[in-house]
């Protein structure tokens, strides 16, 4: 029933050829009828001018319609058009007018898209070059003075090479970051996902982390975990994910403490880690999770990091099907918490 009434809308569209043609096939029989040709001979010509009426109205208007679509298209092509409103087919190709404004608004779309990630690209690269070139001309500094004469000075050279080898560590980090992220958007970092017991493995990160935290006078405390509780996820790359939230609230925090934190959900679990350090503003909060953003740009150098740290907890949490929450006051501290399944 549907489909009789697709073609009969369809039909109707060509209605005015139809009566057209019917109008003058009846002109024409009767001119015929009145010079008494015989009606055999009549009915052959009769039906020839009716077909031949026919289908050259219908070429004609699909002749002016498929015209109107080569113009739509090739102004779409060359940009003419600014919205897709400015779209506009006869009542005949209304149906069709949908489409390609929808097709239209896709393929600004993907203009649009395209843009963004070449100025991404562009940006990332640049920033990809900055972050090289410090520690790399760092070294070749340090270096070109030893080879000056300062390897011989016992209380130089020891300290040169230390600052070198700080900047190699450094650049080795920066390069393992990007060789991760550029694994996790290309889509060949494999996850292994398995229940774990999250008391072991959050207690395992923060002994290991404890050290850092002891070294600015910070108390590192891990809050109590229900000893049976398990999440799912890949550990490794968890683990990845909570030692930079660790390192981070270290690196920003001052005074007081770092806490980790899980709540036990009837489906999930959360964990937090807490700091009392610098907090984000409003816009830093948004924008955190971008590769190479600093917080505070001096502060960010000083204490060192690759600033690809929180773009890599993000894709690794969102590879995990859940995301990263931020809570933060500048001045009081920070708060990065995602939920596992249980």
């Amino acid at each position: 029933m549907n489909k009789l009434r697709e073609h009969l809308s369809y039909a109707r569209v060509y209605s005015r050829i139809l009566i057209t043609s019917g109008l003058f096939f009846v002109v024409v029989a009767s001119i015929l009828f009145v010079f008494s040709i015989p009606s055999f001979a009549l009915l052959i010509i009769l039906t020839t001018l009716f077909i031949v009426t026919i289908l050259y109205y219908v070429g004609e208007k699909r002749l002016q319609e498929i015209n109107q679509l080569k113009t739509i298209i090739n102004s779409i092509r060359n940009n003419r058009y600014k919205s897709a409103d400015e779209i506009k087919l006869s009542k005949r190709l209304i149906e069709l007018e949908g489409d390609i404004k929808l097709m239209f608004m896709r393929t600004q779309n993907d203009i649009s898209n395209l843009k963004k990630l070449e100025q991404v690209r562009t940006e990332f690269l640049g920033n990809v070059s900055h972050e090289l070139r410090t520690p790399i001309f760092a070294i070749q500094g340090y270096l070109e003075t030893l080879l000056n004469g300062a390897i011989d000075d016992d209380e130089v050279n020891r300290n040169f090479l230390s600052k070198a080898n700080l900047h190699t560590i450094r650049l080795n980090n920066l390069l393992n970051d990007l060789i991760d992220i550029s694994m996790i958007e290309s889509g060949q970092m494999r996850m292994s996902f398995r229940y774990f017991n999250v008391k072991d493995f959050l207690e395992n990160i923060a002994n290991e982390m404890r050290s850092l935290a002891e070294n600015k006078n910070l108390e590192l405390e891990v809050h109590p975990i229900r000893s049976k509780l398990e999440l799912f996820g890949d550990k490794d790359r968890l683990r990845q994910v909570i030692s930079n939230l660790l390192s981070n609230a270290v690196k920003y925090t001052d005074e007081g403490k770092v806490e980790i934190i899980v709540e036990e959900k009837s489906k999930s679990g959360k964990i937090s880690v807490k700091d009392s350090g610098l907090g984000l503003g409003e816009e830093d909060k948004e924008r955190v999770f971008e590769r190479f953003y600093r917080v505070d740009k001096n502060r960010s150098k000083a204490v060192g990091g690759t600033g690809l740290g929180l773009a890599i907890v993000k894709h690794i949490i969102e590879a995990h099907n859940s995301h990263v929450e931020v809570t933060s006051t500048p001045g009081v501290g920070s708060e990065f918490s995602f939920f596992l399944k249980k």
